[in-house]
């Protein structure tokens, strides 16, 4: 997708800035999200080039069970992030958490995505974020299945986690060790989300600049108006966009 002009883009800049320096933690309930200053292409005017596949691995359901990740990588459009509970950051999971909250509600109120779309939301922090605290974190999400799955997934332990992150290439750093008895580990990370066609396979990274209802929206629809990919198929990868 070609950018959209300079102003436009500083125009929701500022927007996001605003919305972000009023907005809370997660525990706060979904923060307001910004009005897109510019109007995207339509959806399907545009490819969406393949990025990479994505990796697969270990990982527990919030009910608790081991599963394997590409059951929640593929057979759907699927927007994937990774996030820990306790973030405080506006302009990490909070934001994602509050974007594809709002995400969520136009896609269950459009007959022709309801059922063909998942979230993921994955912790960096599996010492402190267990299947409990994961269930906890989706609250009301995680249990509404109306139309679009939200699933929140953590794995058993950091040697499971590390191959996940290196294959989706994300990065995550510690920047305050853990207080005895105390608050747990503060942890710093770009804020990527990840949108994958029905093959497993990113098709788009979004940084915070980009993470927007409206655009992952016409992304969604642009991927659900190409064929099926056959059972087996693993595309060559591409570049993005």
């Amino acid at each position: 997708m070609a950018a959209p002009p300079a102003s436009p883009v500083l125009a929701f800049a500022l927007l996001l800035a605003l919305a972000l320096a009023a907005g809370g933690a997660r525990a706060q309930g979904p923060a307001a999200v910004p009005a897109l200053a510019f109007a995207p292409p339509a959806p399907g005017s545009y490819r969406l080039e393949r990025i990479m596949r994505a990796p697969d691995g270990l990982v527990l359901e919030s009910d608790g069970s081991l599963r394997r990740l590409s059951e929640f990588t593929t057979g759907k459009v699927t927007l994937f992030s990774f996030i820990y509970t306790y973030c405080t950051d506006a302009r990490g999971c909070p934001l994602a958490y509050a974007t594809l909250h709002s995400l969520k509600e136009s896609i269950v109120r459009s007959p022709a995505l309801r059922g063909r779309v998942r979230f993921v939301s994955m912790s960096f922090d599996p010492e402190h974020d267990t299947p409990p605290m994961m269930r906890s974190y989706g609250g009301a999400e995680a249990r509404d299945r109306r139309g679009l799955e939200w699933h929140f997934l953590t794995t058993r332990n950091g040697r499971e986690l590390a191959p996940i992150l290196d294959g989706f290439g994300q990065d995550v750093s510690v920047a305050a060790p853990a207080v005895p008895g105390g608050r747990p580990p503060v942890l710093s990370h770009m804020l990527k989300v990840y949108l994958l066609d029905r093959g497993g396979e990113v098709r788009e990274i979004y940084s915070t600049s980009w993470l927007h209802p409206a655009l992952l929206l016409n992304d969604i629809e642009t991927l659900l108006r190409e064929p099926a990919p056959k059972p087996g198929l693993n595309p060559a990868a591409g570049s993005g966009r």
